[in-house]
């Protein structure tokens, strides 16, 4: 991973800080709560008692594409109680989410310093700092997270058939889980290569696609799905170019798919074969060719 120590206060005009939008908790508290990470005030901390591999953790609310973690360490004592610490990112509560895969080692932050972590767009809804082992103390003044600089598009959707009334627009109603047999989603009749299109109403460079499976039944339905993107409407828009195919996607669950500085007004979804199609939500984000924050500063360790 790439470290950089900067003032906090730097990144912010370049992105915007989803953390304080989430909730947080901790394995524990001793006198200071947990979010007072999320505060955007720095000398207020947060602090566990001294346990076995104590934990904060922040809910980004929703699946999120995390680029980097600024943490910032207290200023009046203790500054090395935060060595060793892990940042994880993931979907998982399982161990209270400190087995999602992990984004970086806190090797040391100087006293009341910030030190920014880049994550290499890790996705998932929750953010994890843990210390492992026994006899520990996790104290942290202040957590910002980032994700990518994509703006999410709206559109016009329409599908290759409809059965009942499960229409093409329910996949951009906003509702992503909801209880009952495709409830607020999508559904096609059985058929030969069923499409799902949304127009963007104009030419984008697209950076991200998250898609949601339905949360009752038949999350393999999805399985083999292309999703493509282009300009033409030839076949329907489903001879556009590739961005991925979707492998899986389990029940209920969200993906993202990168589809990194694609060009197009058209974002077509297509299962090749006899089946069915159907869509709980789609979530477009547009991007600008480029512009990644690895573009924008040193990737070496330095002081700005």
């Amino acid at each position: 991973f790439s470290k950089i120590t900067m003032h906090p206060l730097l990144v912010p005009l370049l992105f915007v800080n989803i953390a304080i939008k989430g909730k947080a908790v901790q394995s524990s508290t001793f006198y200071f709560q947990a979010n007072n990470a999320i505060d955007n005030v720095d000398f207020y901390c947060t602090h566990t008692e001294t346990e076995m591999n104590p934990w904060w953790r922040l809910d980004l609310i929703d699946l999120q594409i995390i680029q980097e973690v600024i943490i910032t360490n207290r200023m009046d004592c203790c500054f090395e109680q935060i060595n060793g610490a892990e940042i994880r990112i993931g979907n998982s509560l399982e161990n209270n989410g400190n087995n999602n895969p992990k984004c970086a080692v806190i090797s040391g932050i100087p006293a009341g310093q910030s030190v920014s972590y880049s994550c290499g767009e890790m996705q998932g809804r929750y953010l994890n700092v843990v210390i492992p082992g026994d006899s520990k103390q996790l104290s942290l003044c202040e957590v910002r997270v980032y994700g990518n600089d994509s703006v999410k598009l709206s559109g016009h959707a329409v599908q290759s058939s409809v059965l009942e009334y499960y229409r093409a627009d329910r996949a951009v109603d906003g509702i992503k889980h909801a209880p009952g047999p495709a409830s607020f989603c999508t559904h096609t009749n059985s058929e030969t290569n069923p499409w799902w299109r949304l127009d963007l109403l104009d030419n984008y460079y697209i950076r991200t696609v998250i898609i949601t499976n339905r949360a009752d039944c038949c999350p393999e339905r999805l399985d083999g799905a292309e999703i493509r993107i282009g300009n033409s409407l030839e076949n329907n828009g489903n001879n556009n170019p590739i961005c991925a195919v979707i492998a899986s996607i389990p029940i209920g669950a969200s993906h993202s798919y990168s589809c990194p500085d694609m060009e197009g007004r058209y974002m077509n979804i297509v299962v090749p074969g006899n089946r069915y199609l159907t869509l709980c939500e789609v979530e477009v984000y547009r991007g600008f060719p480029g512009m990644y924050l690895n573009s924008l500063i040193n990737t070496h360790t330095h002081t700005l």
